[in-house]
Formats: C-alpha cells, structure tokens, sequence
C-alpha cells in the first residue's frame, strides 16, 4: 500500500471508531477503560475520556494493540484534543481488601467523578459499573477498546498513568523487574517475589503462593 492508501485506509477505519459515538445524540459522551486488573503490583488505574464531536483522531485503538511510542504519542494528541479527561487510581491495599473487580468499579466510578463535564452517556469495555448514577446511560461493549474511539483513548490514557507509575515506583524496588513487567508475574518478578519477598505495593491476595 502507498502511504495515501495507509492513510485512507486509516481514515475510514477511524469513522468505524466513532460508530458508538456518533449514534449517542446526547451532547457528553465518555469512553471508559482500566488497566491493571492482573498485575502483582501496583493499583488498578481507570480512565474516563469526552472526545470532541466534531473532530477525529486517527490511530485511535485498544492500548494492547499499539507500541509503547505510539501510545505516548497519542496520549499527547488525547490530553490536547479532549473536552474532558478523568482518572481513577485503587491501590493494592484496597484491591486486597475489596477484590480486583470490586477495586475496577471504584477506579471506573472515580474516574468519571473527576471529569469535569459530567457526562450523560458511558461507553463501557465489557461491564455495566454499580452505583454509576442513575441519570448516566451506561452502554457495555465488547472489546469496547477496539471498536469505539472513546473507550481506545480511555484505554491508552489509562495504560500510558498506570505505566509510569510503576516506573517511578521500580527505582524505588529495582529487583522486581517492574520497568519491564509493570507489575505483571513474568518469571523474573516471580523469581524476585520468592527471593527477596513482597513490597508494601504488592497485591498479598494474588501471590500467596509464591511467598
């Protein structure tokens, strides 16, 4: 493919992106996505993004599916171009205490708290969120993150916080590996958790079996 042909291509991939948000005919519509819910270490991190209407964002996708470059790329273009942007941070402490799927639906519920437009409609990977409010629509979509544009940059935007966290935190823990891993049980960060033991960051309910 000529690069004019990559370029239409993506243009009319993107239009399939904004399917979901096109549809809403309500003004706020915000794209919903976490990550972290498998990691050893660190808190689960939410994100809840209100892209314009009238505008596009090419190579918006689902976070997994892109280089570590071209998500901080996008989350550049994201942060300039949203009309609101709100982020949810659940520490290992309440995930031990609450569970992994209870700590999510926090995350997700305060990252929608801290827009600061509230929205009327949620476009949601894959859950229906309790005790969102009941004047918020919630629609749930499968594999959200890549079919709709506002879920792709909740997910990058999630992906790109939560990474850099753990990078900070991995000077702090070099053994663990964490620069690379960013918290998930690679065989080096299993090898570490047996050697050296947890951290005050690790996730007690999700390693007992390895220390």
């Amino acid at each position: 493919m000529t690069k004019e042909e990559k370029l239409k291509a993506e243009i009319e991939r993107t239009e399939l992106m904004y399917m979901y948000e096109d549809s809403c005919t309500e003004e706020y519509v915000a794209g919903i996505d976490e990550v972290g819910r498998g990691p050893f270490f660190g808190p689960v991190v939410a994100c809840a993004v209100i892209l314009p209407k009238d505008e596009r964002i090419l190579y918006l996708n689902d976070s997994k599916k892109l280089s570590e470059k071209k998500r901080e790329e996008l989350y550049s273009v994201i942060m300039e171009k949203a009309l609101a942007v709100g982020i949810g941070v659940v520490s290992e402490k309440v995930i031990d205490e609450i569970n992994i799927l209870q700590a999510t639906y926090e995350a997700m519920r305060n990252a929608v708290a801290s827009l600061s437009i509230k929205p009327l409609v949620t476009l949601n990977d894959a859950v229906i969120i309790p005790d969102l409010g009941e004047d918020i629509k919630q629609v749930k979509i499968i594999k959200g993150d890549a079919k709709s544009a506002s879920i792709a940059a909740a997910s990058i935007v999630a992906k790109v916080t939560r990474d850099h966290m753990i990078s900070e935190m991995s000077l702090q823990y070099p053994e663990y590996d964490l620069a690379n891993n960013k918290g998930y049980g690679t065989k080096k960060h299993i090898e570490a958790l047996k050697k050296y033991g947890p951290t005050e960051h690790h996730r007690m309910s999700f390693i007992k079996k390895f220390i």
